[in-house]
């Protein structure tokens, strides 16, 4: 073979000798590997420490208690709420153990069927019902709420494997709706909802310091540090003025007449004039505190705290009160009692034609008449005195959610001779059945405004007071003299006037009766419904007690007189024999007459 072309042949080109790079000396020296190894060290420190700063100073708070919810396991144990007892010591509300029974089917060792028959007679359910719940799930099936001690004892002797009983609380009512107003009733939770259970959650609900459970290393819990008196509950009760035998007595009274009159509700209140101790607070239709899931939740309120409503009539001897008061009439003061008058164009109707005194116009509640009585006083003397018994305000009932009443601003009421006018028989403005009662009670007891309240405080099984509440000064509003003529000119109303229907044989009785109109939500007053009272004043000789009856919206219409004064009427019989209060005079029979409209 030819050789290549001399153009193709490689070159053979001579190598260039490698430079030596000279290192310096001190690259070599000790002190700058030592330098190097230094600075290594400080960058690796310094990251270190950015990390460290990371972990326990921005991530450290949630680091900690993820440790601690491995570590730590904190028990804070069920503790029952004290009970509540009336002022004889009958319990209205205590706590009781109950169980929730689960099933675990798959841990069952006996048939479905077996083991359903066995439970059925104990829980007093079908054995078909039973077996059906078994096959709801493998486990966790929870067949039964609020199992009592004497069925769990029952469950337990059966020794069946796979059904569990989850020990718990429940709040027993053993009254059930005889005292559901005043009570009220605590959820699942165990929270209070309604009535004392709310308002008094605070002193109801013992508390005890949670105990630290520290787990070791082999998963073992170990008490932390046990609180001083962990187990140590206190015996207070929360001790009611509620006499539950005249709750009992009432209650029968009220729901006849309430369904004889075919009404909307009624409420029963009876206080001592002299504490402001509420003996009986009943409403009509009530509920079961026990199941109150099963209540329309309307029942829940205690109305006659949280609804408004013009006292028409019952109102008139406050009206009278001030005007003696003021010292601008007397009981003989002789007032001008039109069967109508005519007032900033609107008529007002029911005098009784020609003059009357202020007592007649009482007994015989006369509206033209009481018009004429609060013409007697000066416009804003009038608004003051009404301003000073709490109108537009609260009575400080320890029940909650109460209402303030409604109330004309200052410059209306000057300003607008009518509003005046309506105010004189009790409309044109509202307030709660509860402030009726406060007021009228001020008359009974010469003169002084208690403050209405059912709880006298937190008592030892000793019946020893461990905590009283604080409750608003009582303030002297009228005269001994004034409330004197008053129950004098009440007395007249029920024996002569429209009251007639709540006499009692042998006891004196001061009374009024009350008819309002109720208020149609477009500035003016419905055609057909109507609220009906009658207050008392018992015995009159010598008031202990105020009674109010309310029957809100009866059906058939009728008056105070008719529909809501033969309640009070059993309500103070009930009170004389419960008490043993003496007849003012000897027994004789008397026939009630038909009470008249207001």
């Amino acid at each position: 073979m030819a050789n290549p072309p001399s153009s193709f042949r490689p070159s053979r080109r001579r190598k260039k000798p490698t430079k030596l790079v000279r290192v310096p000396a001190w690259v070599n020296s000790s002190a700058f590997r030592a330098g190097l190894v230094w600075a290594v060290l400080m960058t690796g420190t310094g990251l270190l420490g950015i990390n460290l700063f990371y972990v326990q100073i921005v991530k450290g708070p949630a680091l900690r208690a993820v440790a601690q919810d491995n570590q730590v396991a904190v028990l804070r144990p069920f503790v029952p709420r004290r009970d509540i007892v009336d002022r004889s010591g009958n319990v209205l509300a205590l706590d009781r153990p109950v169980y929730t029974l689960y099933a675990h089917p798959k841990l069952f060792k006996q048939e479905k069927d077996a083991i359903a028959a066995k439970l059925a007679p104990i829980l007093n359910r079908p054995a078909s019902e039973l077996v059906q719940k078994f096959n709801e799930g493998e486990s966790g099936i929870r067949v039964e709420y609020s199992v009592v001690e004497d069925t769990q004892a029952r469950i337990s002797e059966l020794g069946i494997d796979g059904l569990e009983l989850v020990q718990g609380q429940q709040r027993l009512y053993p009254y059930k709706e005889v005292a559901a107003d005043i009570v009220g009733y605590v959820n699942a939770d165990h929270e209070g909802q309604a009535g004392l259970e709310l308002s008094q959650q605070n002193v109801l609900q013992r508390t005890t310091e949670p105990v630290r459970l520290r787990r070791m290393g082999d998963g073992s819990v170990m008490p932390d540090k046990i609180p001083s008196g962990f187990l140590n509950l206190d015996d207070l009760q929360l001790r009611l003025t509620i006499d539950t035998r005249l709750q009992r007595t009432i209650q029968p009274f009220l729901k006849k007449q309430v369904a004889a009159v075919g009404a909307k509700r009624g409420a029963v209140i009876v206080m001592d004039a002299h504490t402001g101790e509420l003996l009986s607070l009943v409403s009509e239709p009530s509920y079961d505190p026990n199941e109150y899931f099963k209540a329309n939740p309307e029942r829940f309120k205690t109305w006659a705290i949280t609804d408004l409503y013009e006292p028409g009539s019952t109102f008139k001897p406050i009206n009278v009160a001030i005007a003696l008061e003021a010292k601008v009439a007397t009981p003989d003061t002789v007032v001008d009692n039109s069967s109508q008058i005519t007032v900033d164009g609107w008529p007002i109707q029911g005098g009784m034609g020609g003059s009357s005194t202020v007592t007649e116009v009482l007994v015989n509640s006369s509206n033209p008449g009481m018009v004429h009585i609060v013409d007697l006083l000066k416009p804003d003397a009038y608004y003051q005195w009404l301003r000073r018994l709490g109108l537009g305000g609260t009575t400080g009932v320890d029940l909650p959610s109460e209402m303030p009443g409604q109330f004309r601003s200052r410059k209306t009421f000057l300003e607008t001779r009518i509003e005046r006018a309506v105010m004189a028989f009790g409309q044109g403005f509202s307030l709660t059945p509860i402030q009726l009662v406060q007021l009228h009670a001020a008359i009974a007891n010469g003169g002084k405004l208690v403050t209405p309240h059912v709880v006298q405080g937190l008592y030892t099984s000793k019946g020893q007071l461990y905590w009283k509440p604080n409750l608003r000064p009582t303030r002297q509003v009228f005269s001994p003299t004034t409330t004197k003529a008053l129950i004098s000119m009440m007395e007249g109303a029920v024996e002569e006037g429209t009251g007639k229907a709540a006499r009692l044989p042998g006891y004196r009785v001061a009374g009024k009766t009350g008819t309002s109109q109720k208020a149609n939500g477009t500035g003016g007053y419905s055609e057909s419904a109507y609220v009906t009272s009658f207050v008392s004043l018992f015995p009159g000789d010598k008031p202990q007690f105020v009674i109010l009856t309310v029957i809100d919206e009866p059906a058939g219409g009728g008056y105070g007189g008719t529909v809501a004064a033969p309640v009070s009427k059993e309500v103070m019989r009930a009170i004389a024999n419960l008490k043993s209060i003496a007849p003012s005079s000897p027994v004789e029979k008397v026939e009630p007459e038909e009470g008249n409209g207001e």
